[in-house]
């Protein structure tokens, strides 16, 4: 029995023996190439097996296997260059040492000078990344802004929920106070600063990465990031030959299609990548049916070790039903439709047609040169132009639209476009009584940014530029359709000149132009310089920019030709940002930054009354922010945690008096009337393996108006005081976005190339947004409507697996899973409560489901 124990107990030790001189351990660090920086999640497999890892925060992998023999070893990262290479296993420890990935790109890393990218543990700012991976698994069928609702600072929303109708705000400010960025070319509105993404349906298919740099921002020019800004960068040439196809489907009708194609670089240096997508759906939102394409073409050509040339164009035609109109809760609730209601549209002879329907196109071209001067020196440089074609359409004439349920031109709820007909064809030589027009709003962009780096030391780098752009919008109503009748009756433009078209009533039919027709010219003249310093601990800046604009209005409508166009006016502007990062040790780093902005006031400031009327009194919104922050890195968990402090002074708005017994209004620009937004936003990712990451966010927000300004003088034609205006605004809180917003996300892969994923999201604090000049007496001065919090679930799926000599992804994203009800946009009402306030609804659960094959 003894012997028999003891040859057992050999067996075993020799097996665990064997066991353990099978066992293979492959390790190494993953670095991309272009900026020396870890790669947190690569995939590293051992090909045709689901055997594999994922690196740590420092790029670290360790890969156990019990396998023998020659192997090939696949190092994988959306956006970058897979790596593979032969790997014996021979039962001990094999160190790969550095693995260096590259762009999967060409051009990318010269893009990024222009686009100003920030870099983390070096550049002094609140940033968040967001990489091709995440945009891939988790967008689906959402809006694009809503990508970044879990990053601190952000309430994005599908507004009305047109397809393209999303808005996004950051840290309290809207869009015209967020600096939109797409390759370092600026898209904010240079009428008005708007973003409207409707213009960019079809981005998400061309996206390489999105950073969104809460407060100053890392960008060099004079752009209106006082909330922050977003920079986009697009696909570029891919090296490598090849492509893909993509299909998708999901609820109410979701249907899309795309493809990617390149040719990689070819021996003489040329590369060309064409991508192109098709979608369509019902909308969730009942009455927002939608059509988008896009299309991209990139085409590049390395004529030399120092010069480079890209030539880029991508655009996204869509038309989408809208709605336009927020509505009371009771009428949400009368019209059985619940959340999807949609107040602005119905049928016409048997068909969807709608009041508000928005129709856009807006390409966009780029050529980049750039020159690699010597060592020390280099010069980046991109001519850029975009041209917008469209409008969104409405009512004129008599009002039969209005949303009330005892509307007699609604049936169901729904506008009765068939009565209107008859009612209208009925009338004869009388004309239409209501009609359908288009608010037409083209416009020309041109445009050139250059950036020289000079490295002046190794420590001292001189960064300078220049900033040219020119706009022309043009922007008129016309008729869209009779709704029956023969003609229509524009009336006449109350003050227009006579001998002016607008100033006669005049018979119109479709195509015609009514109500008004202006143009908007906008020069811009930009200059900016940046002093860098750089070390392994210690990087700063310095930011200088500074800004001319010149406005000019003519109006084809209200004045006869000789006095149809202003005089240019000219405003000045300017910001002066600097901080400085300190990383304590590898781990541990610190940061502060501090600005001050004066931005030049919008064309319709300038121009506030809808005619030549030059606001002479209009000045600068100005903006001073300060900023400190925190960083954490080490193998298992990663955080940040940052406060901020921004003061946004004399942001424009004007009120108006009507002295007793006068027919005429005057109004006054109302200056100081301030607000201060501060905050603390804390992200987090945790990784306590190879499987599981976890992700995290807390932004908690102070933001309100500052002072009361009281006493405001109105003067009439004749320099005379006629009234005062007060606005009471001291201690309100900021409305229409929320104030306090968290997320927690958790995705873990449960074989190799299968990946689950869940994340939460709150809001709370959110104040319906308001007009603060109505808060015109002591007894007005209360905080609007607190919309009640609310919760959201998203979860998503993705599957990584060979198709026999292709790679494909299959990816399912479900949003708000529990189906919760909640307002997500709302206007204050008389009594501030639920019961007065106008409102959105946000969608309830969606989903989309698409399978992608690479070749």
């Amino acid at each position: 029995m003894k012997k028999t124990i003891l040859l057992l107990l050999s067996v075993l030790l020799s097996i665990t023996t064997f066991a353990q001189e099978a066992t293979t351990i492959i390790k190494g660090i993953v670095i991309e190439k272009e900026v020396n920086q870890p790669v947190i999640g690569a995939s590293i497999v051992i090909k045709g097996t689901t055997v594999g890892t994922t690196t740590d925060f420092d790029g670290n992998f360790s890969l156990k296997t019990s396998k023998t023999g020659t192997v090939t070893l696949d190092i994988s990262f959306v956006g970058l260059q897979t790596i593979e290479m032969e790997v014996d296993l021979n039962g001990s420890t094999i160190d790969l040492g550095d693995q260096l990935m590259e762009s999967d790109a060409i051009g990318l890393a010269e893009v990024e000078i222009i686009a100003s990218v920030a870099v983390d543990r070096k550049t002094p700012v609140a940033v968040s990344t967001l990489k091709p991976e995440v945009l891939e698994e988790k967008l689906g069928s959402q809006e694009f802004p809503e990508i970044l609702k879990s990053t601190p600072g952000v309430y994005a929303t599908k507004s009305g929920g047109g397809y393209g109708d999303s808005r996004i705000n950051l840290r309290g400010f809207s869009s015209e106070n967020i600096a939109v960025m797409i390759n370092g070319v600026p898209v904010n509105d240079m009428e008005n600063g708007s973003v409207y993404w409707s213009n960019w349906a079809g981005l998400s298919d061309v996206t390489r990465s999105m950073q969104v740099q809460r407060g100053l921002g890392a960008s060099k020019v004079a752009v209106p990031s006082v909330g922050g800004t977003i920079n986009i960068l697009t696909k570029t040439t891919d090296v490598k030959k090849g492509g893909n196809v993509m299909y998708a489907i999901g609820n109410n009708g979701y249907n899309k299609l795309s493809f990617t194609a390149s040719t990689g670089q070819t021996e003489n240096g040329w590369a060309v990548t064409l991508s192109g997508s098709k979608t369509e759906g019902n909308g969730f939102v009942d009455g927002t049916s939608f059509i988008g394409y896009s299309y991209f073409a990139n085409i590049s050509k390395q004529i030399n070790a120092s010069h480079q040339l890209s030539f880029t164009a991508f655009g996204a035609p869509q038309w989408h039903g809208q709605r336009r109109n927020k509505m009371n809760l009771a009428e949400y609730k009368a019209s059985g439709r619940g959340l999807k209601y949609n107040g602005d549209w119905g049928y016409k002879n048997g068909q969807e047609y709608h009041v508000s329907r928005n129709y856009y196109h807006k390409p966009q071209i780029s050529l980049n040169w750039f020159w690699n001067i010597n060592d020390k020196m280099d010069l980046a440089t991109v001519i850029y132009s975009s041209f917008g074609q469209g409008g969104g359409s409405g009512s004129a004439g008599v009002d039969k639209f209005s949303p009330s349920f005892s509307n007699p031109y609604r049936k169901d709820g729904l506008i009765d476009f068939d009565r209107i007909v008859d009612e209208n064809d009925a009338r004869g030589r009388q004309g239409s009584e209501t009609i359908l027009r288009n608010s037409v709003n083209n416009h020309s962009w041109y445009g050139g940014l250059s950036t020289l780096t000079n490295q002046l030391s190794d420590k001292l780098t001189l960064t300078t530029g220049l900033d040219i752009r020119y706009y022309e919008g043009n922007h008129y109503r016309e008729v869209k359709d009779l709704l029956g009748g023969q003609f229509y009756f524009d009336p006449s433009v109350g003050g227009a000149e006579p001998g002016a078209v607008g100033a006669e009533r005049r018979a119109v039919k479709v195509g015609d132009k009514i109500q008004y027709n202006n143009d908007g010219n906008v020069w811009w003249q930009g200059v900016n310089a940046q002093l860098e310093y750089s070390d392994d601990k210690l990087s700063g800046f310095v930011s200088l920019a500074a800004s001319n604009q010149s406005f000019r209005r003519i109006d084809y409508f209200q004045y006869r030709p000789e006095n149809q166009a202003t005089d240019w006016q000219n405003y000045f502007g300017y910001n002066v940002k600097g901080g400085a990062n300190y990383n304590i040790d590898s781990r541990h780093n610190v940061f502060a930054n501090a600005g001050y902005f004066s931005r030049q006031p919008f064309f319709n400031s300038v121009w506030p009354t809808f005619n030549n009327n030059t606001n002479e009194g209009v000045v600068n919104e100005k903006a001073l922010s300060f900023e400190v922050g925190y960083g954490y890195r080490s193998k298992i968990i990663s955080g940040n945690v940052n406060l901020y402090h921004t003061t946004w002074k004399d942001k424009f708005y004007r009120a108006s008096v009507r002295p007793d017994g006068s027919s005429v209004s005057y109004s006054a620009n109302i200056p100081g009337i301030d607000a201060v937004h501060s905050g603390i936003e804390l992200d987090f990712v945790i990784r306590p393996n190879d499987k599981l990451n976890i992700t995290g966010m807390l932004s908690i927000g102070d933001w309100k108006w500052d002072k009361n300004v009281l006493d405001v003088p109105v003067l009439d034609d004749t320099q005379q005081v006629i009234g005062t205006v007060d606005v009471y605004a001291e201690g309100i809180r900021v409305g229409d976005a929320a104030q306090t917003t968290a997320a927690l996300g958790i995705n873990y892969m449960i074989i190799g190339g299968l990946k689950i994923g869940a994340d939460w999201n709150l809001y709370d604090r959110l104040y319906a947004d308001f007009n603060v000049t109505q808060l015109n007496s002591p007894e007005s001065s209360v905080d609007a409507w607190q919309v009640p919090t609310y919760n959201l679930f998203d979860l998503n799926c993705s599957y990584r697996f060979p198709m026999g000599p292709f790679n494909a992804t299959f990816i399912t994203k479900v949003n708000n899973v529990f189906n919760v009800e909640y307002v997500s946009d709302a206007f204050d009402g008389a009594t501030h409560d639920f019961q007065s306030a106008q409102v959105f609804y946000g969608a309830g659960t969606t989903w989309s489901t698409s399978l992608k094959v690479q070749f």
